[in-house]
């Protein structure tokens, strides 16, 4: 009779957890970046629509409201922007002026970075430019699931789609924070239906 193989104890790999996040403000002065930083009260403007566009931003703490102005007054909430978010990067595509105006939720702690300094390291430092475009990514993304929101899905879904993104703005998955067992609730009731075929 065969002696049972001996099983060997081969060490697994595990993902480091608590490796130290991505500090933009200390990789932008690694790398000679002017910054400098400024705080906002609640509910003051950073900019307004149709500013000159000097200058993009980074949140450090808070939050930050993007909205535009139609010509007949009535305003549009476009974007609720937390902790770890870019904005104001419209200068770097083209943009002369400011196509929206950027309010603290609350008070708020920014980053500045010149325009020109932006589009410099940009060109010359690969890890930030790929962080920033992942950024950039994730909003286009985020724009999306919001059009598609206000499209297909019910005033009901809307209203609690916007209190959880509310309740948890600058994480990138707000359902985290519930139960499991809520999770899939919220996902599968929150979900945006397929739109209807053309040819159904």
């Amino acid at each position: 009779m065969k002696a049972p193989k001996k099983r060997r104890n081969t060490p697994r790999t595990i993902a480091n957890r608590n490796k130290p996040a991505f500090d933009v403000r200390q990789f932008l002065s690694s790398a000679g970046v002017a910054t400098s930083v400024v705080e906002y009260r609640r509910a003051e403007t950073i900019y307004a629509q149709g500013d000159a566009t000097t200058k993009v931003f980074y949140i450090q703490a808070g939050g930050v409201r993007l909205s535009v102005i139609n010509r007949g007054g009535k305003e549009a909430v476009i974007a609720m922007l937390g902790a770890g978010d870019f904005f104001g990067e419209g200068g770097l595509a083209g943009q002369p002026v400011r196509m929206a105006t950027a309010k603290a939720i609350t008070r708020t702690t920014l980053l500045s970075i010149e325009k020109t300094e932006m589009a410099r390291v940009l060109h010359e430092e690969h890890e930030f430019s790929d962080r920033f475009i992942a950024h950039m990514l994730s909003r286009s993304i985020k724009s999306e699931e919001d059009l598609v929101d206000q499209l297909f899905n019910s005033s009901e879904k809307r209203l609690a789609r916007t209190l959880l993104l509310l309740a948890r703005y600058g994480t990138q998955d707000p359902l985290k924070s519930y139960p499991r067992f809520l999770r899939g609730h919220w996902q599968r009731w929150l979900a945006p239906p397929a739109p209807a075929s053309i040819f159904s």
